[in-house]
């Protein structure tokens, strides 16, 4: 049993769950981000699966995306690396504030995310060394290189991705090797080239930073979470929270 609720954290809607009964206990936390034009509601089977696990779960709504979207779907295209930005920004406040209002081990939080989620999950891995794990499926964090071909920045856009730069793990590959780091891909994505996930494999490996890595595959999958991704990441988190 679970219980679910939409709350408001720092000023963002998002999605908690917990274990039927805990919602006032100390208990291992993850935060689980949604992939582009998507929303925390249609990713909330992480935060069933994850809570039935023994975690909290705190599912943000990224900028212009579910409850907090305007209804221009044109105008959305465009800010696509200025959302991931704001997304790994506004991390820190959204742990700040769950912290004052509930019991949290700051020793066990974890992020996690798919697509776009996956991107800000090894964003906020690289920027916040609070964070004890983090599991990202069919994302990048490769971002300078990735935007030349996903979502290419418009004008408007093109200084977001710019101000990505520190952000990039390609400089600092240390960060995202020293923790459990799960990557999921399916080899066949349409959409996140699954190469992304084998440079940064064999990137860490290279320099010998794979001794907390679990990169897994999946055959003839698409741009799509798979049953099989959404088990191997509970069981991630279960193992290192």
């Amino acid at each position: 049993m679970i219980e679910m609720y939409t709350e408001q954290l720092a000023g963002i809607e998002v999605l908690h769950a917990v274990p039927a009964g805990k919602k006032e206990s100390q208990l291992p936390v993850v935060f689980f981000y949604h992939g582009f034009t998507s929303s925390k509601l249609v990713y909330s089977y992480f935060a069933v699966a994850l809570a039935q696990s023994g975690m909290r779960v705190i599912m943000p709504d990224a900028q212009q995306h579910g409850a907090r979207f305007d209804g221009d779907e044109s105008a959305r295209l465009y800010q696509f690396w200025s959302i991931l930005k704001s997304n790994i920004d506004e991390f820190s406040q959204l742990q700040q504030v769950l912290s004052e209002r509930y019991p949290v081990d700051e020793q066990r939080i974890a992020v996690g995310g798919a697509s776009m989620g996956g991107m800000t999950a090894l964003g906020i891995m690289a920027r916040y060394p609070q964070v004890r794990c983090v599991a990202c499926l069919m994302g990048s964090g490769y971002f300078m290189s990735l935007g030349k071909n996903l979502f290419p920045p418009q004008a408007l856009d093109l200084e977001s991705l710019n101000k990505l730069a520190d952000y990039d793990i390609s400089h600092q590959l240390e960060k995202v090797g020293n923790r459990p780091l799960l990557l999921w891909h399916g080899e066949q994505d349409d959409v996140v080239p699954a190469t992304e996930t084998w440079r940064l494999e064999n990137a860490l490996i290279e320099k010998g930073l794979d001794k907390h890595m679990l990169c897994l595959r999946e055959a003839g999958v698409k741009h799509r979470i798979t049953p099989t991704a959404l088990e191997a990441t509970s069981r991630f988190f279960s193992e290192h929270l």
